[in-house]
């Protein structure tokens, strides 16, 4: 005797339609959203290891007197979110001096690290050339306790430099800094570049008409267009003055 319940033919399930298209529309959604939380940290991730999108920050103020020297000196100082092998700074006024050992410090601690660069320049001119040695890997390897300029993002660099003017008289002295990073990439030494940042015009200096601008973002200085009264004009205003 055949079973004919295994040969039965069953009428199949039907999901009802509106409910198929919404759960559909969800998933389509959970998925979208998913794709996206995955894609934002990579794009993030991919420009912050771009040495070309690094950013600077810092400053210039008066800087340390120099034995037998009666020139003005500039100390600056500034950072970057990542690492460096070498830097320019590039002045408005001429550069009289500089100094060849700028000193490296740790942001989160405040000590010295190993980390060196070494400055040089045409005096007078309008630049200041830092280097901090081959990129590593190369064969031609920095001094042992030191690296090619900073191992990491967020290392202050410190240094100076002359001026033959006063720090305070105008034009102020206002560097712009450019970075640079030297890496081994398929056995070929590849650099990146990024910048030009503004460290401003000197603290500590008095305001003035120009205050609050920078190179790369002057301030608009307001001309005053007051009309002066001749000789005439004022002999006329006089003598309109005295009638009665």
């Amino acid at each position: 005797m055949t079973d004919t319940s295994t040969n039965e033919r069953r009428t199949p399930l039907h999901v009802f339609d509106p409910a198929h298209r919404k759960a559909t529309w969800w998933l389509a959604a959970i998925v979208g959203l998913m794709a996206l939380l995955l894609a934002i940290p990579a794009t993030g991730h991919a420009e912050e290891t771009n040495p070309n999108n690094d950013n600077c920050l810092g400053s210039i103020e008066a800087g340390q007197p120099e034995a037998g020297s009666e020139e003005q000196q500039v100390q600056y100082k500034f950072y970057c979110n990542g690492a460096i092998t070498g830097y320019q700074l590039q002045a408005q006024v001429p550069v009289t001096g500089v100094d060849a050992s700028p000193v490296v410090t740790s942001n989160a601690t405040g000590k010295p690290l190993g980390d060196s660069f070494e400055c040089s320049g045409e005096v007078p001119g309008y630049a200041l050339n830092c280097d901090g040695g081959p990129a590593a890997g190369t064969p031609s390897t920095p001094p042992a306790g030191t690296t090619a300029g900073t191992k990491e993002g967020y290392d202050t660099i410190t240094g100076q430099f002359s001026i033959g003017t006063k720090l305070c008289k105008e034009p102020r002295v206002d560097t712009l800094l450019t970075v640079t990073y030297a890496y081994l990439e398929k056995g070929v030494i590849t650099q990146a570049l990024a910048g030009p940042f503004d460290l401003g015009r000197p603290k500590g200096c008095p305001q003035d008409a120009e205050s609050g601008g920078t190179r790369l973002d002057p301030k608009e200085v307001k001309v005053s267009h007051k009309k002066k009264h001749g000789k005439k004009g004022k002999e006329q205003k006089k003598s309109g003055n005295g009638k009665s």
